[in-house]
């Protein structure tokens, strides 16, 4: 089993793979995973090339709530393949690996420079917050206000 850091490390290495998938940082985050994984074998490296497509083409075609469990199965399933390949390395090819791929998921995951207070929630893209069949969703924004603008006044000339 892996220690806390690599185990979060591989969390963050499948979450960034998929999300990549499908955005201007992917042809970069392909070719990188796929040596990474490769490890110098290159039948090795077209096989993840291969694996990584596939992971592509099912985000995809997947839409609405399929398209959501398929990225969380994904990121899953790369989190694992990561972890397994960290687990398989024996102590001197550990660390450099995973330095290899902290590298790599920083250089290939782009930077939100979304921030937020201590109490508050950052978000670096959409929010769709719904509320089903008799649920409720909150959500604080604090100083915000929603409506029309007021009228204009009379034209003054």
């Amino acid at each position: 089993m892996l220690e806390q850091a690599l185990a979060a490390l591989a969390t963050a290495g499948g979450t960034a793979v998929v999300q990549a998938a499908g955005t201007d940082a992917w042809t970069g985050m392909r070719q990188a995973v796929a040596l990474w994984f490769g490890r110098g074998d290159t039948q090795r490296e077209q096989a993840e090339l291969e694996r990584l497509d596939q992971t592509a083409g099912e985000l995809q075609t997947a839409d609405g709530d399929a398209a959501e469990r398929a990225r969380i199965r994904l990121e899953a399933a790369w989190q694992a393949r990561i972890e397994a390949l960290l687990e398989g390395l024996d102590d001197t090819e550990r660390a450099p690996a995973a330095e290899q791929l902290r590298t790599l998921v920083a250089h290939h995951t782009p930077s939100t420079d979304v921030t937020a207070s201590q109490r508050g929630v950052a978000v670096g893209g959409n929010v769709d917050i719904r509320a089903d069949h008799g649920s409720a969703a909150a959500w604080s924004m604090g100083d915000v206000t929603l409506g029309n603008p007021p009228q204009p006044g009379p034209p003054q000339g």
